[in-house]
């Protein structure tokens, strides 16, 4: 990852291929294809169950416990009850199991929203544009856009203060195409191609639940913990905690010993590098808040700059804590196929 610098230099701040790891890359693949995945794993499992069209309703609850969910079919309309000795909750950010919960979230401020649209990697002859492997920030005019690389496109996200979409759509798609091609003047002529119908606003928050469980019930990933676009980052995080969950749970599934220790163990284990990265991410913030308020772009500091020339080995660091992650977990044996 590439970053401008106050000095008028470009500054590697993170360099995946420093890293002393077997795959020292970051490998960008859409929801569903990531989700397919999952699921064909899971069924060479021999009791493994996927109710797809299925959503969660209401918790069973017996004796102020968690003893399952009663769900809704939309194929068919009908409702069921599943039990089960431990309920997870894994369904994002906007949780429908932890709000039945009654899981209090403490929330951070967010001040800015992100412009999500692509954009072909193509000129006004139609030749294809090369704008590298990195990812790269660009700005213009104070407006700050990140350009993920993808072959014959590129994914850009526009950074702009929180709750301004309206205003942004007000002044048309032909300033919006504008904005864009100051910034990205090689893909100007793409932009004539992308349209307001192209652009979304994913709902960008920062928050954490303060207790992932309750009797029965225990939430991982944006279901406890919502991470910012910062870094990319939440995807990692909650594998990781699917992870350590499945290490710490599975022994006392199989034994009949489900108890509040061995959940409470699983936030124990997980939030300290989820508190890490969420106040690296609030500094970032702080940073982004302070360039939109001076309508520039952020950029790396002259020390720091002048640092990683110096010790290029450092852009390791961010690199590790954004690819490896705070925490990283290992699969335990019983789980390896």
């Amino acid at each position: 990852m590439r970053v401008p610098a106050a000095d008028g230099t470009v500054a590697t701040l993170a360099d995946f291929g420093r890293l002393r790891h077997p795959h020292p890359f970051i490998a960008m693949a859409p929801q569903w294809d990531f989700l397919d995945l999952l699921a064909d794993a899971g069924r060479q499992e021999p009791r493994f169950h996927l109710r797809m069209r299925t959503e969660v309703v209401e918790l069973v609850r017996r004796d102020g416990a968690v003893v399952g969910v009663r769900c809704r079919d939309h194929a068919t309309g009908m409702t069921e009850e599943l039990l089960a000795p431990l309920t997870i909750g894994a369904d994002g950010r906007g949780s429908c199991v932890r709000r039945l919960a009654g899981l209090r979230m403490r929330e951070f401020r967010v001040s800015f929203d992100v412009l999500w649209f692509r954009i072909a990697a193509r000129d006004a002859d139609e030749a294809p544009v090369d704008v590298g492997r990195s990812l790269l920030p660009r700005g213009a005019g104070g407006r700050l856009f990140i350009l993920i690389p993808r072959g014959d496109y590129v994914q850009a996200a526009m950074l702009i203060p929180k709750g301004s979409e309206p205003e942004l759509r007000a002044a048309g798609i032909g300033a919006f195409r504008a904005e864009v091609a100051a910034a990205v003047p090689e893909l100007a002529a793409a932009m004539e191609d992308v349209g307001f119908d192209d652009v979304h606003l994913p709902d960008v928050r920062l928050n954490r639940a303060r207790r992932w469980w309750t009797r029965g019930l225990l939430c991982i990933g944006d279901a406890a913990h919502a991470m910012s676009p910062v870094g990319g980052v939440g995807v990692n995080l909650a594998v990781q905690d699917g992870v350590a969950a499945a290490a710490l749970v599975a022994e006392p599934l199989l034994q009949g010993r489900m108890s509040d220790r061995v959940v409470t163990a699983v936030q124990r284990r997980r939030a300290p590098a989820t508190i890490i990265t969420q106040t690296a991410q609030r500094i970032v913030h702080l940073g982004l808040r302070r360039a939109f308020a001076r309508r520039t772009v952020p950029l790396v500091p002259r020390t720091v700059a002048r640092l990683l020339r110096l010790a290029p080995v450092l852009s390791a660091v961010p690199a590790r804590v954004v690819g490896v992650g705070v925490r990283p977990e290992h699969a335990p044996d019983f789980a390896r196929r």
